[in-house]
């Protein structure tokens, strides 16, 4: 009995030690609606090579019943979700929510250039977590404090996650400007500094070398290398519960894509309704001075017109 005990204690204690270990489960589900282009599948692609706690479904037929989602997030037993929804083949919005509870933010997503795109120099270990950096005016207002808890749970990734590596070289940066989030990625650079420095004459002078710490070890020179993606998001509402409930934030600043293309076409035919109404007038003018006679008479009529011929 005393050698059964012992097991089962070792065993109890091996388990919750590990209970305590995946304290942090944080699993995302990651898909997209019809209607996506090339670009916004490539924006899919890096984010989901980046978040190795992510989970990659087939795209969502329905547009409208997103409730669908909390089913599919408790089927791949994630509790995050990060759904991408395409409208007309332009607009691209982006639904991040808490499942199944909530809160859910809707926002449009905008500027985008994927890591192929503009071939950036920077690169990291693909399954390496990221340092997460918030702007200070995150913490101003109720709203983007919350964005920034959604934020912090879908792109933070947990260390105890399966496929995560044991290295942190990259940092996902999010700042406020303008009432948007601009996001970028960069990599964390660590050189050695420069054993010649370059003297006023051009001619280079050899210095001491670095110096080191009290383990051994020089200090590198650590900056920061551009990665990519880049996007700006806008939020656009904040739900209480996920996807669906009633809305606790409204931007009331926010104009949709599909009203300022209305707004372009309206003021491009107003340009050429006032064109023509300038002829217009312009030829009533004439006719009363009497510039469209010939050498100063009025035209004759013609006998054969139809205004004659049927009076």
């Amino acid at each position: 009995m005393a050698s059964v005990y012992k097991s089962l204690s070792a065993t109890n204690g091996h388990d919750e030690k590990e209970r305590a270990e995946r304290k942090n489960k944080q699993r995302v589900l990651i898909l997209s609606s019809r209607g996506v282009t090339m670009r916004h599948r490539h924006l899919l692609q890096d984010l989901y090579s980046m978040m190795p706690h992510s989970r990659k479904e087939a795209k969502l037929d329905t547009k409208t019943k997103l409730y669908q989602l909390n089913e599919l997030a408790e089927l791949y037993n994630c509790n995050n979700v990060l759904f991408f929804e395409a409208r007309k083949g332009k607009d691209l919005y982006a639904w991040m929510s808490k499942a199944p509870n909530g809160p859910t933010v809707k926002m449009h997503l905008q500027n985008l250039h994927t890591m192929e795109e503009l071939n950036f120099i920077g690169n990291c270990l693909k399954g390496s977590r990221p340092v997460l950096s918030f702007d200070a005016a995150f913490e101003k207002e109720a709203h983007l404090r919350v964005i920034k808890e959604l934020l912090t749970h879908i792109f933070g990734v947990p260390k105890t996650s399966r496929r995560v590596k044991p290295f942190v070289d990259h940092v996902m940066a999010f700042t406020i400007a303008d009432g948007k989030i601009w996001t970028r990625v960069y990599q964390i650079n660590e050189s050695e500094p420069g054993k010649k420095k370059p003297t006023a004459d051009g001619e280079e002078m050899d210095v001491d070398p670095a110096p080191k710490k009290k383990g051994g070890k020089p200090d590198l020179d650590v900056n920061l290398v551009e990665i990519g993606p880049r996007f700006v998001l806008t939020p656009i509402v904040i739900q209480e519960s996920s996807f669906g409930g009633p809305i606790i934030y409204e931007n009331k600043e926010f104009v949709s894509p599909n009203q300022i293309r209305s707004d372009l076409r309206r003021a491009k035919g107003s340009k050429y309704n006032r064109r023509t109404e300038a002829i217009r007038e312009n030829k009533i003018k004439r006719g009363d001075l009497g510039l469209t006679t010939h050498g100063g008479r009025t035209k004759e009529k013609d006998p054969l017109s139809d205004s004659v011929l049927f009076a």
